[in-house]
């Protein structure tokens, strides 16, 4: 049986990780931000494909490594930056993050209309319509 689609653009994760070195070292030269998408338009590939490499076992440990350095460099920029609504965005888009509330109720919850039944109920109502 014969493969289809395209060829993959790597085949060898040495290859694959020079690319994304020089992407990082070019970052920090010109002063960048690290990104997902500046990511792969170093790779020559779009998030779809980043995404195929990464179930990939070969190259998957490559790419969340670079995942991971994109990520730390984002929650460092959280922590420091004045403006960070971007950077949560991101966060939560690409990385998986969410806000979660976690609400605790103790006690008891009186209801006085508890023991009655649904005539006596209907009654009540129809005399609070009055």
């Amino acid at each position: 049986m014969k493969k289809r689609g395209r060829p993959k653009k790597y085949t060898e994760v040495e290859i694959m990780q020079e690319k994304i070195d020089k992407y990082f070292k070019e970052c920090e030269k010109n002063h960048d931000p690290y990104t997902i998408t500046g990511l792969c338009i170093a790779l020559d590939i779009c998030r779809d494909t980043l995404a195929e490499y990464i179930k990939n076992k070969e190259f998957s440990d490559t790419i969340k490594k670079a995942k991971l350095k994109v990520e730390n460099y984002l929650e460092r920029h959280l922590i420091t930056d004045s403006s960070t609504t971007g950077i949560i965005f991101n966060l939560k888009n690409n990385f998986g993050w969410s806000d979660k509330q976690q609400i605790e109720h103790s006690g008891n919850i009186n209801n006085p209309f508890s023991g009655l039944s649904t005539e006596e109920l209907r009654q009540l109502i129809k005399d609070d319509c009055k």
